[in-house]
């Protein structure tokens, strides 16, 4: 739905019930303007609209249904203040409780979204006290007299927030927004509008950071993906590499607003392609938030099946490519109103949104749910300074949780919109509990130094469950894993016919959120290639397996299954702590332990060796705690 066509619903809902009700003016010039202004109103032709609509009141100072439909004209127009001293006029001058009841309601959402929250408390009671036959109104009106009273009592010092709109070099244009930032943040992404208007051209540009972290002119994202019709709100996977965006016109289309996907492949994005009938439907959706991996899909929709207007729905793509039918987000995200700009955080836990239909502190704000298992926790308010008695939307948090992003749209003086990308810093006291951290680097033969495409496994150690999955560039061999607070996780990289590689980053504690930067090197399966198993885990001089060990032996497992011709060797190494024959008969014992593991689960013990090597075989050096870590380990190296 449109500007124009939301604000003409808009004007209909406010007015038809003094539409109904004898005019209190006598003065036939007056009605006659008045009725002229009306064929222009519904046009949203406001400017004509509000000089008819001001040449009646000339007529007649004391017209009360002339300062209601003008004052809802500027209402339309975002001119919060204008309409207010008009309702405030209109209201003066009439004691029929019929017409008290319309501007009530009306002065109530427009006192709340001035900030005025005790007004907006006074005439909400007034018009609940006093209506009966209108029940949506009543559960509306109950809703923002809740709004008001939270936002009343939690009205908050700004002063610990830096926020402040981007430079220039960003905010070029009339209009900017939408903000999406990858996991390195080092590209922007965002919607440009040239004009203010709904027709005016949207397309995406990216803004890219320089050596000394500046960011650059924004530049349309490509070719293949803007054209000469619109593209609007999108959303970008950490790694950069995966892009939904909305489009309306001009593609193959299932509803009036679709979604698409374009993947990045070296430098250039693929030509977009519609996600189907799974996820988009004969209605509207848009403003796209896919997780890290860019396996989960979150959108709006306006469609009939929903819960509130505009509903937050979520679809996940599986191993095939092919999206799920989307589900709704349920009761506990969406409420009889609308609920739109879902963000969700790179730590795949947190989802952001903007709702109308929950207390706040005016039109639409910010709230965020945590993911609890397979639920969501009750929303919570975001708080002030972020949210304010103006619509908030389009947030985006970074994956260290230090830095947001916003647009901020204000409605100038000559009564064009502008709108900018604002950037704050989040105090360490406000920013959420789990937050993320990423490693990246390049996946490369280790002979060759060929880049590979190659599939990168994320696997939650104490779950035993897939956290992420993503692939390096089958171009450059780059690739960028999401690693968040909470967890010991051990990465996997998998490419046919290489040696699996077995990392391992324990993100159980807070740690610091230093980029981790590894370049992989893969090796063939061929005799002599080896493979150090990083997520074997014994307690200390023991050499029974620990529980968490189970995703790497099972991943040993799935590559003795794949590979059945292949014979190994399981060798055990300890550091140079302790007597030397001692650490090699426990190491020893550890070998056999993950030996006596695969032959229980059918692996055929002709294909299976053990040795302990103790510290015979360092693979660096034992004189810091980090070495010694090192050396302690289980090896997997293939004999023939």
């Amino acid at each position: 739905m449109n500007r124009i066509l939301a604000a003409l619903l808009l004007l209909f809902c406010h007015h038809v019930v003094l539409c109904q009700a004898p005019l209190s003016t006598k003065s036939k010039k007056a009605i006659e303007l008045y009725n002229q202004a009306d064929n222009f109103r519904v046009r949203g032709q406001y400017d004509q609209a509000i000089s008819l609509l001001s040449q009646a009141l000339e007529k007649d100072d004391k017209f009360v249904e002339a300062y209601y439909r003008l004052g809802t004209t500027y209402f339309s127009m975002k001119q919060h203040a204008k309409a207010v001293a008009l309702y405030e006029k209109g209201l003066s001058l009439t004691t029929d409780l019929r017409t008290q009841k319309v501007f009530w309601y009306d002065l109530g959402e427009l006192y709340l979204l001035s900030g005025d929250y005790e007004k907006a408390m006074k005439v909400l009671s007034s018009f609940v006290n006093n209506e009966t036959l209108n029940k949506a109104k009543v559960d509306r009106a109950t809703m923002l007299f809740r709004s008001a009273e939270f936002a009343l009592k939690n009205k908050a010092n700004t002063s610990a927030y830096k926020q402040q709109p981007m430079s220039d070099t960003v905010n070029r244009f009339v209009m900017q927004y939408f903000p999406a930032l990858t996991a390195d943040q080092q590209q922007l992404i965002f919607t440009r509008r040239v004009g203010d208007g709904p027709n005016d051209d949207e397309d995406l540009v990216v803004s890219a950071k320089d050596a000394q972290g500046h960011w650059q002119f924004p530049v349309s994202i490509s070719k293949n993906i803007n054209t000469r019709l619109n593209e609007g709100t999108c959303t970008i996977s950490a790694d950069g590499r995966k892009l939904i965006f909305t489009s309306c016109t001009g593609r193959d289309g299932i509803g009036s607003c679709d979604l698409y996907e374009s993947r990045k492949i070296g430098n250039d994005w693929t030509m977009p392609k519609n996600l189907g009938r799974n996820v988009n439907s004969a209605e509207w959706e848009s403003q796209p938030s896919l997780s890290a991996d860019g396996r989960t899909l979150y959108f709006v929709s306006d469609r009939r099946t929903g819960i509130g207007r505009r509903d937050i729905w979520i679809s996940t793509q599986g191993d095939d490519g092919q999206w799920t039918k989307a589900v709704n987000a349920g009761k506990q995200v969406n409420s009889q109103y609308d609920e739109i700009s879902p963000f969700i955080h790179a730590n795949n836990r947190t989802l952001f949104f903007a709702s109308n239909g929950l207390p706040g502190f005016g039109g639409y704000d910010i709230f965020f749910s945590e993911k609890d298992s397979t639920q969501w926790t009750a929303p919570k308010n975001i708080g002030a300074p972020i949210n304010d008695h103006e619509d908030q939307f389009s947030l985006f948090i970074t994956a260290d949780g230090k830095k947001g992003y916003y647009s901020h749209e204000e409605t100038l003086p000559n009564g064009f919109s502008r709108s900018k990308i604002y950037e704050m810093n989040i105090p360490a006291d406000k920013q959420m509990q789990y937050r993320s951290n990423y490693v990246k680097g390049v996946i490369r033969d280790k002979v060759g130094h060929t880049p590979l495409s190659a599939k990168i496994e994320l696997i939650n150690i104490g779950k035993n469950a897939i956290e992420s999955l993503v692939e390096s560039d089958s171009i450059t061999g780059e690739y960028l894993m999401v690693l968040t607070q909470g967890a010991d996780y051990a990465l996997y990289v998998n490419k046919p016919g290489y040696l699996f590689k077995s990392l391992n980053f324990n993100y159980s504690e807070v740690r610091d959120f230093k980029p981790i930067i590894i370049d992989i090197d893969m090796e063939k399966v061929k005799e002599g290639s080896v493979a150090i198993l990083n997520n074997i885990f014994f307690d200390v001089d023991k050499f029974a397996l620990q529980p968490r060990s189970t995703p790497e032996l099972q991943k040993i497992l799935r590559f003795l299954n794949t590979n059945p011709t292949v014979r190994v060797e399981i060798s055990g190494h300890t550091d140079n702590s302790g007597a030397p024959d001692h650490n090699r008969q426990l190491s020893e014992k550890r070998a056999l332990s993950v030996y006596n593991y695969l032959v229980a689960n059918g692996i055929d013990k002709k294909r299976l060796t053990t040795k302990g090597y103790g510290p015979d075989r360092p693979v660096t050096p034992n004189e810091t705690d980090e070495g010694r870590q090192r050396n302690r380990r289980i090896e997997f190296r293939i004999v023939r």
